[in-house]
């Protein structure tokens, strides 16, 4: 399971967080980014922006084997993309699923709060900004099988 949890990082960091590029839509209107090491694949598609939703997923040969969703929305002015980005690109190996549970850079506050393991966990995310919740984001997730 390490090495899925970090090839998980690996992609995360190579793929939204890292502004990696974007493949083909995979439905109209998807965003979609793709990553593969060896025999194992990462896909995150989304849709939307301020408001959005999606789901990242992981394959070792061709077989999916976790999954997590998540939606989120801009809830005020002074949201940041690349303060976001800035905070999940420090994704703990111990919660591999979106950032640390509190990162900050000047007037802005991460944090992310999360319930369970690897195989099977939700947690939510917030931004503030000079005291204002500017984001949200709720995920869930774990381990999928045949």
């Amino acid at each position: 399971m390490l090495e899925h949890i970090q090839f998980l990082i690996e992609a995360k960091k190579a793929t939204y967080a890292g502004q990696g590029p974007q493949g083909q839509p995979s439905r109209p209107a998807s965003h979609d980014l793709e990553f593969m090491r060896g025999n194992l694949k990462y896909i995150d598609t989304y849709l939307g922006a301020e408001k959005f939703a999606g789901e990242e997923a992981l394959w070792e040969d061709d077989k999916p084997f976790w999954a997590m969703n998540y939606i989120g929305r801009v809830t005020a002015a002074g949201f940041s993309p690349d303060f976001l980005k800035a905070a999940l690109l420090l994704v703990p190996e111990e919660r591999p699923f979106r950032g640390p549970e509190h990162y900050t850079d000047g007037e802005h506050i991460y944090t992310c709060a999360v319930t369970g393991e690897f195989g099977w966990f939700s947690g939510v995310e917030e931004i503030w900004t000079g005291g204002t919740k500017v984001y949200e984001c709720v995920f869930h997730g774990g381990t999928v099988k045949e």
